[in-house]
């Protein structure tokens, strides 16, 4: 990515298994509460064309959820998603839209104290010719730092080139590798204890 920093992408946080292991019983039981938390998820569970795991779930509300994102482009980069599978925003009920942005409000608030960020990005792609690549509204939701990209606005480029790449199956990211099943579950539980109080 010609002319793009990357820099202070390292946002404070201990590795996931000493975080978890810190928190201690009360924020264990928080987590099962938030668990509980995601009936309602849609069977099966879609984000557009793909099956996503429950598991890759951190946040259900009414009509929309949260999901972690496949490959980030900065830590606690997530996606906030209808849970009807509806390509584009003109598209969603007006209850459907209120839901999708109060969900993504809510994300945002408790990513940027979570990661301690100073900023957030909070983005939609809607339709191809604006970068969409997977057709399920989605909202980008990126906890954000002074000077983690340059120019500012380089953000907006890497999330439309990352979804160039995801669309073409280029390997051209390898730094960016897709993240397991197994890590994307251990992220949205730990992002599940931020939604168990309320």
């Amino acid at each position: 990515l010609a002319g793009v920093v990357l820099a202070g992408l390292a946002l404070p946080a201990a590795p996931l298994l000493a975080r978890r292991q810190a928190l201690g019983v009360r924020a264990a039981a928080r987590m099962a509460l938030a668990t509980q938390a995601l009936a309602g998820l849609p069977d099966p569970l879609m984000f557009g064309p793909f099956a996503i795991d429950e598991s890759q779930v951190f946040l259900a509300s009414t009509l929309s959820m949260g999901v972690v994102n496949l490959k980030p482009i900065v830590p606690g980069h997530v996606l906030i998603v209808p849970k009807r599978v509806t390509a584009r925003l003109k598209d969603l009920s007006a209850e459907e839209v209120s839901d999708l942005f109060l969900a993504a409000q809510r994300t945002a608030a408790a990513l940027e104290k979570h990661y301690a960020a100073e900023a957030m990005t909070v983005s939609v792609q809607d339709g191809a010719a604006a970068g969409q690549t997977v057709p399920h509204v989605h909202v980008h939701v990126l906890p954000r730092r002074s000077g983690d990209f340059t120019p500012n606005d380089a953000v907006y480029d890497e999330l439309d080139a990352a979804g160039q790449r995801m669309a073409s199956d280029l390997n051209l990211d390898a730094e960016r590798r897709p993240r397991t099943r197994e890590e994307m579950a251990a992220e949205a539980l730990e992002l599940r204890a931020l939604f168990a109080a309320g």
